[in-house]
């Protein structure tokens, strides 16, 4: 029976910095609003004629995890690909990023969880591993969320939360056993699929009934989210997901080192700090200088934490995400 380990992490983000008081001059909000609901202070958006999209970042991102694994692009078997904002509707950027790097005809899948994505392609990576298939598997997490975003008052509940930026990791075979990824545990509650969603266009609603209908209001090809229902729902779900991992390996709260949640929000994250009883040097939060990146928001910061020293060889890291779906996740890692 093989293990997986992650081999090799990088991350992206687009120079262009947007702060709280930037976003100010675009709709009626200010900094002490948004850093008080959020714990944002910026967060980075792709600049029209810079050449990022969201596969372009997932390619920066993923070059940097490849040249930390010590491989190329030819010892990669699959790439799996998480993020709700491709360069197209269709077909997804796991083949972008596969023509870009110039690898060979190996499988790309495209993983659509939203803000689980990472973790989702994290699990998938793990299994094909395990059982034999695949020896060295590229994950990424990449989203241009400015691209899609209504940036004006109507707006302001979504826009200033979300940022763009992509990170990648290297799941390698291994065959040393109680060291890598430990476990994943994975859930969906389709019940609540509205309370935080994107309706259209899509093959029910398409571009021409939405221009017929001129909407002024409620535009349905933004955004929408419930704030409150989303955040009660995700402290719940967080907190389950991470006992559920640790019981699964006789593990408990003390024995972690290191916990990277999804960057949602602040707040849930140091509710989640609170409940756990972990000290700041346990949890790691980038989402002050990011925002939240979706599919990204689990790589890029597991990229900066180990970056940082704060992950080191031994250390029990747990990744766990909460969002749209509603999905949530978690995976134990023996680092």
């Amino acid at each position: 029976m093989y293990t997986s380990k992650i081999s090799g992490l990088g991350h992206y983000v687009p120079e262009n910095i947007v702060t709280n008081n930037d976003l100010s001059k675009m709709m009626d909000t200010n900094d002490e609003w948004i850093q008080e609901r959020t714990g944002i202070k910026e967060r980075r958006h792709i600049k029209k004629g810079d050449g990022n999209s969201t596969s372009v970042m997932g390619v920066k991102a993923a070059k940097i995890a490849l040249e930390r694994a010590e491989l190329t692009t030819d010892d990669i078997d699959l790439i799996v690909f998480a993020t709700l904002s491709p360069d197209m509707y269709f077909p997804g950027g796991g083949v972008q990023v596969q023509e870009m790097m110039g690898m060979r005809t190996i499988p790309a899948l495209d993983i659509r969880n939203q803000c689980s994505g990472f973790v989702y392609a994290i699990s998938v990576a793990d299994q094909f591993i395990k059982t034999g298939m695949y020896k060295n598997v590229l994950v990424i997490g990449s989203e241009n969320h400015s691209g899609g975003l209504d940036m004006t008052t109507r707006g302001r509940g979504v826009s200033v939360i979300f940022g763009d930026g992509a990170g990648a990791a290297v799941v390698t075979r291994s065959e040393e056993e109680g060291r890598g990824i430990l476990s994943t545990h994975l859930h969906s509650e389709g019940a609540h699929a509205k309370e935080l969603s994107l309706e259209g266009p899509n093959t029910s609603h398409w571009v021409p009934e939405i221009i017929a209908e001129n909407p002024t209001e409620n535009i349905p090809y933004y955004p929408y989210m419930n704030g409150q229902f989303v955040f009660k729902n995700a402290v719940v779900r967080f907190s389950e997901v991470i006992n559920e991992g640790l019981q699964a390996n006789n593990l408990s709260a003390v024995d972690i080192n290191m916990l990277i949640p999804h960057q949602a929000n602040l707040r849930i994250s140091q509710f989640v700090q609170r409940q756990f009883k972990l000290s700041d040097d346990q949890v790691f939060n980038n989402i002050q200088k990011y925002g939240n990146t979706t599919a990204a928001s689990i790589p890029i910061a597991l990229s900066e934490a180990w970056e940082q020293g704060k992950i080191k060889e031994g250390d029990v890291v747990v990744l766990a995400a909460f969002g749209s779906g509603f999905t949530w996740g978690s995976a134990i890692i023996k680092w």
